[in-house]
């Protein structure tokens, strides 16, 4: 065969091959996005974090690749997705909560991870210092731990002769066991007895809330996947147990919810597309300060506290960022 028919010949046959190797030659920058709950649950969240990403240039299909796993709340869901993007060799993992961080930790120690909000990042070990994360861990602290005790003075202007809070927490979370204890002590702060309310599994939230009837006058529930999956049927057995509730953040109250106060998690995943854009771009995740939320939202379910008999002052619903009717 003549070298120019040989030539033609393999130039034919490289034309004809699919077109994955050659895209391999040109891979796109990868994000792993590990949404702890349900693809429906984070559709604000995941649409700030995209929207902020095109923003600074990364299009989806384009210059980017976003590779999105749902854990729905479950644990072991979410050690699968960790495993996964780890064999996927992906160039960054963003996610929120402290259970995901801590998984994705066992699981890698070289990709970059950003967490989009965390209670309390150094007491849980995701890292080593707010201003020097050190590792492969960066992200935003959603402070939910520190603002207990102004929940709870939010409560007591609602809740009138407010003595006995039941606390329910997810003691299987790390989150859930460090909140539950700094509500316990803003109680004692403001002279509460407090009834614990202790949950490891979704089927021990019915019973959890049953035997709170008659023994609490309000309940503060500890945000975490299990009960943030669960939240619309947590709140109609609130309701039912006749129990005002105060979340950590709009979505409880939107579902039912008396009322919440704590960051606007739309903005901190916003923010989280930001660190995200500095690591593809170069930095490492170890040198970038763990960032502090800027916006804070009070919300107010009316209709949930008609259903109770509750009297909201009109001084307290001016100051609401929204208030449901």
């Amino acid at each position: 065969m003549r070298r120019r028919e040989f030539i033609t010949l393999v130039g034919g046959v490289a034309a004809g091959l699919p077109f994955a190797p050659r895209a391999q030659a040109a891979k796109l920058p990868t994000v792993g996005f590990l949404g702890p709950l349900s693809q429906s649950t984070q559709a604000e969240w995941t649409a700030a974090f995209a929207e902020r990403m095109r923003e600074h240039g990364w299009i989806e299909g384009r210059s980017i690749v976003i590779e999105y796993r749902w854990a729905e709340g479950l644990s072991q869901r979410i050690a699968e997705i960790a495993a996964e993007f780890v064999r996927l060799k992906v160039d960054v993992i963003v996610t929120a909560g402290t259970e995901p961080v801590i998984a994705l930790k066992q699981a890698t120690l070289i990709i970059p991870i950003v967490f989009a909000a965390a209670g309390d990042p150094v007491s849980t070990g995701l890292v080593a210092s707010l201003a020097r994360p050190g590792g492969n861990v960066t992200g935003l602290s959603n402070q939910s731990a520190d603002i207990a005790s102004k929940r709870l003075e939010l409560l007591r202007e609602v809740v009138p002769n407010l003595h006995r809070l039941a606390i329910m927490a997810n003691i299987g979370s790390p989150i859930g066991i460090l909140e539950m204890g700094q509500v316990q002590a803003a109680a004692r702060t403001l002279g509460l007895e407090v009834v614990p309310a202790e949950i490891r599994r979704v089927d021990d939230i019915a019973p959890a809330i049953e035997a709170l009837k008659g023994r609490a006058e309000a309940l503060y529930v500890v945000t975490e996947p299990l009960v943030n999956t669960n939240r619309i049927r947590l709140n109609t057995l609130a309701l039912d147990a006749r129990l005002p509730t105060i979340h950590g953040y709009r979505e409880y109250v939107e579902t039912g919810g008396l009322m919440s106060y704590g960051a606007n998690f739309a903005d901190l995943w916003r923010r989280a597309s930001d660190l995200v854009d500095k690591i593809l771009r170069g930095a490492k995740p170890g040198d970038i300060p763990v960032e502090q939320p800027t916006k804070f939202e009070l919300f107010v379910n009316l209709q949930t506290a008609k259903a109770l008999g509750l009297t909201i002052p009109e001084a307290f619903l001016l100051r609401a960022d929204k208030v449901i009717e």
